[in-house]
């Protein structure tokens, strides 16, 4: 294996780890929910009154985010390079989607939000897809 040190951004990484944490704090701090977002987007699917506004909100910035960023630093993001088709990444979101129905929440949710509360719960649904993703890129890249 061989680390490709032209994208090795750990720095950039660093500090986006830490605004992620600082707004799941912030967000259970001030609103008692855990920033989850499959579950923010669920909340929406089958909506409770008075609860539509902030999901609404929350996922527009979510989605808005990146295009301001690229208009107040253009240097600082560059498009991903996905090596997949359309059907692999239409097969690929469907299959995380379920998994996170069975999982009760999402990478966020458990891995970000669950481990930080040391919940059991999130403990082992972050070991589980973790354990998925590492099996299915050797698979993939290796077996296939």
């Amino acid at each position: 294996m061989t680390l490709d040190w032209i994208h090795f951004t750990p720095w950039t990484a660093l500090a986006g780890g830490v605004l992620l944490g600082l707004a799941s704090a912030a967000f259970i701090l001030l609103n008692g929910r855990v920033l989850g977002i499959s579950g923010i987007l669920g909340g929406l699917l089958v909506p409770r009154r008075g609860d539509i506004g902030w999901r609404a909100s929350f996922l527009i910035g979510l989605l808005l985010a990146p295009a301001v960023l690229a208009l107040v630093a253009p240097g600082l993001i560059r498009a991903p390079r996905i090596d997949a088709g359309t059907v692999t990444l239409v097969a690929a979101g469907l299959l995380v989607g379920i998994g996170t129905r069975y999982g009760s929440g999402c990478t966020s949710g458990h891995g970000v939000c669950g481990l930080s509360r040391l919940s059991p719960r999130s403990l082992a649904a972050t070991l589980a897809f973790m354990a998925a993703g590492f099996a299915t890129v050797y698979i993939i890249r290796h077996l296939i």
